[in-house]
């Protein structure tokens, strides 16, 4: 019978793509690590890994057992979750991915007044883009996500929409197009842009509304980190795309005739998986916030 320190084994090799490097993480020896896929490879009676010099890929069967192994954990960790939670006790471990933008402007007042109210709760935060955190909660890797929402909806995941975050263009003060009074999106393309990588919810929001008038920008630079891009519109390397609560002395917020979509903050949750007493507790004071 394939048990779950098995399949955790396999689930860390996978993912980390290192016999060593999921010891690591998982605190056991490399040879235990190889003893329990070695197993499973009998049990299965199908190679997992392909094994070339330091390379560790999954093989055919390797990936079909991955979505099936993950579910597989995250029921158990789903079931232990919910006896303990019967007690009604707020504690254990919360695993949450949120992106740099919204751990440094938005949760601390929430995690601040979360640890005071809750000292059982390990809070488990990574700080991640806001897509990865999407796929970690998609794929059972955390319990919750505070990101911005995808433009369109996506209905694999719960969503909740806790902040709205209006964007704005700006640049530096100096920079030619802060001293003009009217801007069009077509005047915005004759100089370069400093703009959210292309994975990024962000930056789609940007180039949807450039597409939708013909228009090609003409982007310099692209990084996942606002503050990054801010740092760099302000010594007037580019004008930028950023939320209005990043304007400050700085930088000037463009006057441009065509007023930008405003992003969705919240919270994404697997509606598959049971909410545990801490996520709930979590969740609610989000909200309150």
């Amino acid at each position: 019978m394939i048990d779950t320190p098995t399949l955790t084994a396999f689930m860390a090799v996978a993912e980390t793509g290192s016999f060593s490097a999921a010891a690591e993480r998982l605190f056991i020896t490399q040879p235990a690590i190889s003893k329990r896929i070695a197993l499973l490879e009998q049990q299965l009676d199908a190679r997992l890994f392909d094994r070339v010099g330091r390379q560790i890929k999954l093989t055919e069967a390797g990936n079909a057992l991955m979505p099936r192994a993950r579910q597989v954990l995250m029921d158990v960790e789903d079931m232990a979750r919910a006896i303990h939670d019967l007690s009604g006790e707020v504690s254990g471990k919360l695993r949450i991915g949120t992106s740099h933008h919204i751990g440094l402007h938005r949760l601390p007042p929430v995690l601040r007044q979360f640890s005071r109210d809750y000292p059982k709760v390990t809070l488990d935060i990574h700080f991640i883009d806001s897509e990865e955190a999407w796929e970690g909660v998609l794929h059972g890797e955390l319990e919750m996500g505070v990101v911005t929402l995808p433009p369109q909806p996506d209905n694999r995941l719960q969503s909740d929409v806790i902040w709205t975050d209006p964007l704005v263009f700006m640049c530096a003060p100096e920079h030619p197009l802060a001293r003009q009074e009217h801007l069009t999106l077509e005047a915005l393309t004759g100089h370069s842009a400093i703009l959210p990588s292309p994975v990024t919810f962000t930056r789609g929001i940007v180039e949807k509304l450039f597409n939708e008038h013909n228009l090609k920008l003409d982007i310099a630079m692209s990084t996942n980190y606002l503050e990054t891009i801010h740092m760099m519109v302000s010594i007037g390397l580019g004008w930028s795309v950023l939320p209005a609560t990043m304007v400050d002395q700085s930088v000037v917020q463009l006057p441009v005739e065509a007023p930008l979509p405003e992003r969705e903050l919240g919270v994404v949750t697997h509606p598959a998986r049971s909410q545990s007493n801490a996520a709930k507790a979590f969740l609610k004071a989000l909200r309150q916030a």
